[in-house]
């Protein structure tokens, strides 16, 4: 049985919503001919962590939930312990493996422990031709994406320390497939505000400062958050997937594949200075007029798409939403939107890497459940809307025992009405009622 040979390489939300059919058409490509997925996870750019194991246990669950996948974890958290047996028990769990995925965590840490390993020989072979005995599909993500090129951007060491920005020796898994770049995953990423967080957290001014020093003809490989790109070696094409999009840079000039587009991966190789094989929908994405855009214009924030393509975005949705409902008095609405969000955010847990996002929907969450209260309290709907039908029921029992002079049952229930608060009124042009405040 042949397998097909796919890398994948995803900006962020591995274990996102977004990307869960992206996962599902790797797997059955995979297991096209009848051959079982065994699937593993590398934990090693997590395994610094405390919660390491947890960390694991949840991305886990999410293939298992969403992708109806099991895979296995290779335990491949520290190299530097000396346990050989259990070392070389990992690594041959990966050599057996014909589906490998890495996300979060550092990537500095990950090349410090996979350096002591022939990791980067085991994952070449399953991008070499299957007559040499390769095949399978490599899933990287965020931090471990950042390892697969030839330099790798030591992102906690810069944006969290505040060291000065340099390159770091990458894997450079890339160059089994004739790519010389640096793989920036988070291309988009807009959390900063206030601040420039594009291009994983770096910069434009960091970038600038970093690009010079890139290897010769190296390029940078930028690919936005909640987006990924698969890359059919056997077809020898690049197929963008997810929310945003794909950026090949070049001494500050850029040319973008967006989702839905399909490319030679000519296009990849040569950082979009050709574009043999683009398909008519994509030709135009790596035109020679792309090259002169300007650094200003680079990696320009995307229009909103859906509000699922983010738990920021659906929280905010929601809250609209809610917002709406209360303002119309519509209590099942504004309900509505509360359950929605709650089912978002258990959506969404597994997503190791929307921790800010996932304290603002908490947060959202527990205002608008306060809120709803509040509405409750002061009349979220008309009170006379509430009990009018009620009360005028117990009014037209009230008259039909008055016309039968059955005084004592009329009394009883204006008594009634008037321990529950309404105040019955017999005037001359005919009963009213008040609710007492």
């Amino acid at each position: 049985m042949t397998l097909p040979r796919l890398l994948v390489i995803m900006g962020s939300g591995e274990t996102a919503p977004t990307m869960k059919v992206p996962h599902r058409r790797v797997f059955e490509r995979l297991e096209a001919d009848g051959t079982p997925a065994t699937p593993i996870m590398l934990d090693t750019p997590f395994g610094f962590q405390e919660n390491a194991p947890i960390l694991a246990q949840t991305t886990t669950k999410y293939f298992s939930d969403s992708v109806s996948q099991d895979v296995a974890v290779a335990g491949l958290t520290r190299t530097d312990t000396g346990d050989t047996a259990a070392i070389e028990s990992a690594m041959t769990a990966i050599r057996d493996a014909n589906w490998v995925f890495a996300g979060p965590g550092s990537p500095t840490y990950a090349l410090r422990q996979w350096q002591r390993t022939d990791l980067r020989q085991v994952l070449g072979q399953k991008l070499a031709p299957t007559e040499d005995g390769g095949g399978g599909a490599l899933v990287f993500s965020s931090a471990a994406a950042l390892t697969l090129g030839c330099a790798t951007v030591p992102v906690y060491e810069v944006y969290k320390v505040g060291m000065d920005p340099w390159w770091e020796q990458g894997l450079d898994v890339l160059a089994e497939i004739g790519i010389n770049a640096a793989v920036i995953p988070h291309y988009d990423n807009q959390e900063g505000g206030n601040h420039d967080t594009r291009f994983c957290y770096l910069g434009e001014r960091r970038l600038l400062m970093l690009e010079p020093d890139l290897p010769d003809g190296a390029f940078v490989l930028g690919i936005d958050e909640h987006t990924g790109v698969i890359m059919d070696l056997d077809a020898d094409t690049a197929e963008v997937v997810g929310k945003g999009g794909l950026t090949l840079r070049r001494n500050g000039a850029s040319v973008r594949v967006e989702t839905g587009d399909t490319v030679s991966l000519d296009v990849i190789r040569s950082g979009g200075t050709t574009t043999p094989g683009a398909s008519p929908a994509t030709a135009t994405t790596a035109t020679d007029a792309a090259h002169s855009a300007t650094i200003d214009a680079v990696a320009a924030p995307a229009a909103s798409g859906p509000a699922d393509v983010s738990l920021g975005a659906t929280a905010r949705s929601l809250e609209g939403a809610f917002t709406a409902a209360i303002a119309a008095g519509d209590s099942d609405a504004a309900v509505a939107a509360i359950l929605d969000l709650d089912a978002a955010i258990v959506e969404w847990s597994a997503d190791t890497l929307q921790s800010d996002e996932m304290d603002q929907a908490r947060r959202a969450l527990r205002s608008m459940v306060v809120k709803l209260g509040g509405a409750a309290a002061s009349g979220l709907r008309d009170e006379r809307d509430v009990l009018g039908p009620v009360v005028e029921a117990a009014l037209a029992a009230r008259r039909v025992a008055r016309e039968e002079q059955a005084y004592a049952v009329s009394d009883a229930v204006r008594d009634g009405l008037d321990a529950a608060g309404i105040e019955v009124r017999d005037t001359a042009d005919g009963v009213e009622w008040v609710i007492r405040r």
